[in-house]
């Protein structure tokens, strides 16, 4: 019998009843912070973007931000398999890990797991762990999945990666297996790096701090993207998947990197004495 993980999050990120979680989706894409279209039904598959940066917070507060990254990855076509790297808030399992179960469910349905895929990766980079532990409450990839769905509906195959080891290393080392399958196979792949930016500041410093680790991102400097953010003191908390996204762009072409969105939750509570911050990003060639 397959092996399922079952919805950590939703009724609390996102709805939980299907019609109104399609709804929420629907009205990121339309809000006036958002893109303000709702994206076509995605055809043939461009290849002309490799991935993007998108938030994981509570819809209400960054789903108009992680509208912008999916309206452009639909707009890139429909792919084979989507690669998803989210931060390890938890601290559980594995430095690097892939989930066990076969699928994953959402109120929209279940996904296949692309388990072929991801044992082959293993094989390729020892980093790269199957544990159940480091996905159970993340809620970091989980989050994107709906989003997915809605542009995309069931049919692409998903890996999620769980990232507590966050270096410039790493990054490398994940992004090299990653384009070698791509390669490899032919295929038809996008990479969705999961990560809010600065967190619990007020608003113009978040701003500020961000704007240095943003400039980083745009040059795919990901050493100079790792020491702002230490050196600055940046509460950014997907740098690793960032970096991983930074590293397969350059390994692929993708050097065009377009800033499609920066706010905060300030925009949406109207305090801007202490938000959290999020960013859309296109990596595209």
């Amino acid at each position: 019998m397959a092996s399922r993980r079952y919805p950590a999050h939703s009724g609390y990120f996102y709805p939980k009843d299907p019609e109104e979680l399609k709804e929420a989706i629907r009205q990121s894409f339309l809000h006036h912070l958002g893109p303000q279209r709702l994206p076509s039904k995605p055809s043939g598959f461009s290849g002309n973007i490799i991935g993007v940066i998108s938030p994981h917070a509570g819809y209400v507060y960054s789903g108009h931000v992680a509208a912008h990254s999916y309206l452009a990855l639909a707009e890139g076509g429909a792919p084979d398999v989507i690669v998803v790297i989210g931060p390890n808030h938890h601290a559980l399992g594995a430095p690097v890990a892939f989930d066990e179960n076969e699928y994953w469910l959402t109120p929209l349905g279940e996904i296949a797991l692309d388990m072929e895929l991801m044992k082959e990766l293993t094989s390729i980079e020892p980093l790269f762990r199957f544990d159940l532990a480091a996905h159970m409450y993340e809620h970091s990839i989980e989050v994107q999945i709906p989003f997915l769905q809605f542009v995309f509906g069931n049919e692409f195959k998903l890996v999620p990666i769980s990232m507590m080891l966050q270096t410039p290393e790493a990054a490398r080392r994940i992004a090299n297996a990653i384009v070698k399958v791509k390669r490899d196979h032919g295929l038809r792949l996008y990479l969705v790096a999961s990560s809010d930016m600065s967190h619990y500041v007020d608003s113009k410093v978040a701003s500020k701090k961000d704007a240095l680790a943003i400039e980083k991102i745009k040059t795919l400097d990901s050493e100079g993207l790792y020491s702002v953010i230490i050196e600055e003191d940046i509460s950014m908390c997907g740098y690793g998947p960032v970096m991983t996204l930074m590293e397969t762009a350059k390994l692929t072409g993708h050097r065009r990197v377009d800033v499609l969105k920066y706010a905060d939750s300030g925009d949406i509570t109207g305090d801007k004495s202490e938000v959290v911050a999020y960013l859309s990003v296109a990596f595209r060639s």
